[in-house]
Parts: structure tokens; sequence; C-alpha cells
């Protein structure tokens, strides 16, 4: 099985798209999306134009998720049983797992994480699936004990979304290197949970203090990469000695890129740059990786 899978998510017209008369030029076909140059279309062909008129592109799911009416359209259920089951299925075998949404601000990043109260989203349903727990995922009965932290980078400065600050401004973290162990965030808190109920109070407390702001392509467009690391340890009993499998999900919500425009006011222009930046730098990494096991939302 491949480190690394690739999903794309084909969303409907915003309210903006709709009221500029904007058409949809994407088309789902199995695991392909095919997309139509319109500036090509509006050309005579000629010699001279070596451009195609549609380009296809091959991804490990595509999902279809324009109008509910759709015979092939792909709820937040349908992509929760393709890339919520693997990420529970990996964890309950202690491996560590990291998924996350990539896209341009508007994109849908945040419902396909995150989700609504009336159609969830991918991180409140694992959550619910480490506590609903299937006989399926392991042969072996466990006691299992679950942490969750939650995180926001904005302008490169690392903020817990679960812990009250007693100073007037937002306090930064610093991420740190352990010799064993690797990169961890120093000072960050940890919250041992029990239920499901419990694991939605702190989802709902985070995402109300993230960051976002108001752009040209969406209203409420988060400005800061949300983390939500669950931890997650069960105690075992192998050849009748007491064990542990411990694994970590990384559940992320990155910050929507855009176009830089000159009628932004300077804080929004520095944080875009610092958006771009970080999301250059995160390609290089996934460049080079070749033993994580990773996944992507779109």
């Amino acid at each position: 099985m491949a480190n690394v899978k690739v999903a794309v998510r084909v969303r409907p017209l915003s309210k903006r798209e709709n009221a500029e008369e904007g058409r949809i030029i994407v088309e789902v076909d199995n695991k392909v999306a095919k997309v139509r140059n319109i500036k090509v279309d509006n050309r005579l062909d000629g010699p001279w134009d070596s451009r195609e008129k549609i380009v296809a592109f091959s991804f490990d799911y595509c999902y279809w998720s324009i109008d509910p009416e759709d015979p092939k359209y792909a709820s937040q259920e349908v992509v929760f049983q393709d890339l919520g089951t693997s990420v529970l299925s990996g964890a309950f075998k202690g491996y560590n797992i990291c998924l996350f949404a990539y896209g341009q601000t508007g994109s849908g990043k945040t419902y396909t994480m995150m989700g609504t109260p009336a159609s969830v989203g991918l991180t409140p349903r694992i959550c619910e699936g480490l506590f609903s727990r299937q006989d399926d995922y392991s042969e072996q009965p466990a006691s299992c004990r679950v942490e969750v932290s939650f995180l926001e980078i904005y302008n490169e400065r690392v903020r817990d979304l679960l812990k009250q600050s007693d100073h007037k401004k937002p306090y930064t973290l610093r991420v740190r290197e352990h010799p064993e162990t690797g990169p961890y965030v120093q000072g960050l808190s940890q919250h041992l949970v029990t239920d499901y109920k419990q694991v939605v109070g702190l989802l709902e407390e985070g995402i109300a203090k993230r960051i976002t702001a108001a752009t040209h392509i969406h209203d409420a467009s988060s400005r800061s990469h949300a983390i939500f690391t669950i931890h997650y340890t069960q105690a075992i009993l192998e050849n009748n000695l007491p064990s542990e499998i411990a694994s970590k999900i990384n559940l992320v919500d990155l910050a929507g890129s855009e176009r830089a425009d000159p009628s932004y006011c300077k804080d929004r222009i520095t944080e875009g740059a610092n958006i771009n930046k970080s999301l250059v730098t995160l390609g290089i990494v996934i460049s080079t990786l070749d033993a994580v096991c990773c996944m992507f939302v779109f």
C-alpha cells in the first residue's frame, strides 16, 4: 500500500460564483478528474495553439460533490468511508497518520474536515470511530486512552486553541526537537477524553477561537493552519505480558491560499504571504517523504 494517497473533491459553485455566472469546468470519471480549458474553447483552433482543451489528472480518490440529487454525489459519509476508516484502521494497528485538506480559500477544506452540525466532517467522524470501535479493526481486545490537542499556526506563530491565556495578547508556543520522539510543541495542552461528546466540545471550543477574515473569494476564510492531534494508546496483553500500542493522528485544516491583491491592507498581505510560504515549504516536505503514512484531501 502506498504511503501517500491523494483525493480530490469537486464542490458546488459558491454564491459569488453563481452571481458572476461561473460554470463548472471539472468532470469526474472514476479516479480521473478532467479539467476543461475554457480559454482554448473561446478561440479558433489553429496549428499555432498547442494547448489542450481537456487535461486529465489521476488520483487515488475523486469525489463529485456538486448536486445531492446526482447518483454519483459523494456525501460526507462517502468521504469518511474511504478516508476516515483507513485512518482508523491504521491507528488501531499503531501507525502514525496525517490527514489534511489543501486548496484555495473557499474550496471547502473546513467543510470536509470539520463539517457542520447537520453534516459533520472527517475530524468528528474519526473521533466518533475511536469510541465506537468495530471488531474488524483488531483481533485483540484492548483498553484505550485518548488524548487530544488543538493548535493553530498564524503568521508563523503557534497558538494553543484549548488553553486560556492570562495575557492581553495571545501567547505563542515554541516548536522543539526531541532526540527520540522528534518535533513537538512545548507547552501545548493535552486533554484526556473519555467519550465522543467531550471531543465535540473541545472541537467547538477550538474552532471558535480560530482566526478568520473576509477575502475577495470567501467571507470567512480560515487564515491559520489548524492541527487537531489525537494520541491513541491501547493497553494489550502480548504473550501474557502487558504492552502498549501508541499511535498519533494529525488532522489538519490548512489555511486557504489566495493570490495577493493590492487593495488588501498590510496585515492581510502579510498573512497571505506567510500562508503561501508555508504551503510551498509543505510541498517540499511532501516531495521528500518516503516512509510517513499520509493522506491528502482537497
